[in-house]
């Protein structure tokens, strides 16, 4: 299921310095406007495009290297914590946002608002990306309605269930890889033509600290995955380069619901304590990376592995 959102546009505006927080995009022409049809009916293919493009040729932009203007941008599990904040953060620097979950349709459709009210645009986009007919399905549709694909952050997953290895069903275990690596794999696979094509390819894979710890209290499963997810970012940086280039973040401990479930409170202020900073990461700051790796400042960064968690664990 795709819904698309559309705000009303200008095609000329201006574009303040990117890491300034307080700006908005305006925008001035009603998108159904152009053809008549109902905004919450079918796709307004030809004005999310124009979206992308009537921009094209301003002298009025002032620009800088992470500046996303014209691009398109997929971000998956992006109703929540860190992948709000990186749909968020990518909307608000000129990106056209795929704006993609599976169950947290709701909490999907919060962030896609918060884009609008800051003057950005986007689209949302459901399906269970462990399902490859699910995952051609998403991918389809968000680029037959902007016409292009520029940046994939694989972002969804989660340990689904804490189990230690010698109690981990071959069903559970199924699931956390599945969950964790190969939706990573079938979303990427289906978007490589689009990103070659792109002339600004970029891909962000979301690993774990656990990668690095092995996967405390029952984490070992699903640090496997995210292991395996960063080995899949070094094969992709070798095999898409130079078209597309692929990187890797790997946050510490992030204020989200995700340790809301699974870390208990008085472990989330050890985690506090042992951090040289004194403090525990916020999505924000997560987002503003992902920014980085995906803008042109990153242009010669390719296949590297940014640990955001504040001096915690230091290679």
């Amino acid at each position: 299921m795709v819904r698309a959102f559309a705000t009303p546009i200008s095609l000329v505006w201006d574009v303040p310095p990117l890491l300034d927080r307080n700006f908005f995009f305006p925008f001035s022409a009603h998108l159904c406007g152009l053809c008549g049809k109902n905004k919450s009916g079918a796709l307004h293919q030809h004005a999310t495009r124009d979206f992308l493009t009537g921009i094209e040729g301003q002298s009025s932009m002032t620009t800088t290297p992470f500046d996303l203007t014209g691009r398109a941008a997929l971000v998956t599990g992006a109703g929540v914590g860190i992948g709000r904040a990186i749909a968020e953060t990518l909307a608000a620097a000129g990106a056209f946002v795929g704006v993609h979950c599976f169950r947290s349709t709701d909490a999907a459709e919060e962030t896609l608002s918060g884009i609008r009210d800051a003057g950005g645009n986007g689209m949302l986009l459901r399906g269970d990306l462990t399902d490859a007919t699910a995952v051609a399905s998403v991918v389809d549709e968000m680029t037959i309605a902007v016409g292009r694909l520029d940046i994939l952050v694989n972002n969804a997953g989660g340990p689904v269930e804490r189990t230690r290895i010698e109690e981990c069903s071959l069903e559970l275990w199924n699931q956390i890889v599945a969950t964790n690596l190969t939706s990573a794999f079938l979303v990427t696979q289906r978007a490589i033509p689009h990103l070659r094509a792109s002339g600004h390819g970029a891909i962000v894979n979301n690993l774990s600290l656990s990668v690095q710890t092995g996967g405390a209290n029952g984490a070992g499963p699903y640090a496997v995955a995210k292991g395996g997810l960063q080995v899949l970012t070094r094969t992709l940086a070798r095999e898409l380069a130079p078209e597309v280039r692929t990187n890797a973040i790997m946050p510490g401990v992030i204020e989200t619901r995700h340790h809301e479930q699974f870390t208990a409170p008085e472990r989330m202020q050890e985690y506090r304590e042992e951090t040289p900073l004194g403090r525990n990461g916020m999505p924000a700051e997560v987002a503003e990376t992902v920014l980085y790796l995906v803008s042109d400042a990153a242009r010669f960064v390719n296949g590297a592995l940014i640990d955001i968690n504040g001096g915690r664990y230091l290679r």
